[in-house]
């Protein structure tokens, strides 16, 4: 259920990225739209790998979180 919710997220902020003009992006801006853009890719994919991906980022966050409490 919880990779559902990202997926839309991670959809809703690519589309709101790709409807701003070419000219007036940068470089890192790209990069970044294009990271989301290979996320939301793994996210939407049904496959095992996809899963372990996310579940690792998971891991990653919670442990990020819990070190800044």
């Amino acid at each position: 259920m919880m990779t559902i919710n990202v997926a839309v997220l991670l959809a809703v902020i690519v589309v709101m990225r790709l409807r701003r003009r070419t000219q007036a992006r940068s470089r890192l801006e790209e990069r970044n739209t294009a990271f989301l853009v290979l996320a939301l890719g793994i996210l939407i994919a049904p496959t095992p790998v996809g899963q372990g991906i996310f579940n690792g980022i998971g891991q990653l966050v919670r442990g990020m979180s819990q070190a800044g409490s």
